[in-house]
């Protein structure tokens, strides 16, 4: 098993760190030896999807250089991952395969590790909600529902149009309030549909925007990071 450097994203560092520690002890469970780089600062997607495309090769050379001696990088956003692997090459020129090290958090378990019951129980039902990025960009889909369907006592359900976004998009949940809001209310109403108790991705700024619109409404439904499905612990 290869040494993994966590790489660990904006959102996750300042909105939801539970979902780095618990990514940390599901790596851990399996034998992974784990090391964290402490220069590491964003990836540089905000602003190179807002055209700021000189600010964001500044920040994408610098993350290169933090992550240069790593055997393998791993991280708990699909969104962020995409950017590195897809994005770089054409921001910053760079050969594709010099970032197939970056993994997704469960893309790396399931595609490198090899793994799929990591040994987590978690008794309730929960639905999944495919992220754009790691679903169009980097073919995320089965791997996550494999993972679950490992899990003790989880029931997994199905929702309409699991594969339609959330209506965050980033930056465009700030230039489209409107429009993204509406996406995620429709994305919430197919959730609550399913009887889940829980709804999980494997990128937490979709579970970011998926909590405050059923926050909102008051929908008993709740969100969590498969990273926490997997360490074994609900969300309270």
């Amino acid at each position: 098993m290869p040494r993994i450097a966590f790489f660990i994203p904006c959102f996750v560092d300042q909105l939801c760190p539970q979902v780095g520690v618990d990514m940390a002890r599901v790596l851990r469970r399996i034998g992974c030896e784990i090391d964290f780089p402490e220069d590491q600062t964003c990836c540089g997607q905000p602003a190179f999807n807002s055209g700021y495309w000189d600010d964001a090769r500044a920040v994408a050379e610098r993350f290169l250089r933090v992550f240069d001696k790593a055997e393998c990088v791993v991280a708990p956003s699909g969104s962020c991952v995409t950017m590195v692997r897809k994005f770089y090459p054409e921001l910053l020129g760079t050969d594709a395969a010099a970032l197939c090290k970056f993994y997704e958090f469960s893309e790396f378990l399931t595609n490198v590790a090899k793994i799929d019951d990591v040994g987590a129980t978690f008794p309730h039902k929960v639905t999944v909600h495919d992220s754009c990025h790691a679903l169009r960009e980097l073919g995320i889909g089965a791997g996550p529902r494999s993972l679950l369907t490992k899990v003790k006592g989880l029931e997994l359900v199905e929702m309409t149009h699991a594969d339609e976004c959330c209506g965050f998009g980033g930056t465009f949940a700030v230039k489209f309030g409107m429009i993204s809001a509406a996406m995620g209310e429709t994305k919430s109403q197919n959730a609550i549909a399913t009887g889940a108790e829980y709804v999980t991705s494997i990128d937490p700024s979709c579970l970011m925007h998926l909590d405050g619109v059923l926050r909102k409404q008051q929908l008993p439904l709740k969100t969590i990071h498969l990273a926490s499905i997997l360490a074994g612990e609900a969300a309270q």
